[in-house]
């Protein structure tokens, strides 16, 4: 399996569970890991035979700008959904870290991994 990857994409969005972190949309930072397969663009040499990474990045930045979460787990989910189903990845690993949010903690996190739904699962 092929993968893609956009580390440190700066993403601003409504989050959190107190108000003061509700009041102003925070600066979250995403890795990204998309599994794919690279057979057609490497023959063709077709950015429309692959993921065209510098869209996942403007889908994502857009998509976050106009959503807000209390936890960091339902984002994460969220931004794996989109780019399973927009993008058409075969899997995906997002990690998502909200920098500074809690003192003498340089960041705080989570990690998800998600598949796509085969055809053949029902």
């Amino acid at each position: 399996m092929d993968t893609i990857f956009l580390h440190g994409l700066k993403a601003e969005t409504l989050i959190g569970v107190y108000d003061w972190e509700r009041r102003q949309r925070q600066t979250l930072v995403l890795d990204l890991t998309l599994g794919t397969d690279f057979a057609a663009a490497a023959a063709s040499d077709n950015i429309a035979d692959t993921i065209h990474y510098a869209e996942v990045a403007e889908v994502l930045r857009q998509n976050l700008a106009e959503q807000q979460f209390l936890l960091l787990e339902a984002l994460a989910e969220h931004v794996a959904a989109l780019i399973l189903t927009d993008f058409g990845a075969r899997w995906v690993r997002v990690r998502v870290v909200k920098p500074g949010i809690l003192p003498q903690v340089a960041s705080v996190g989570v990690e998800i991994e998600r598949h796509a739904q085969s055809s053949g699962d029902a």
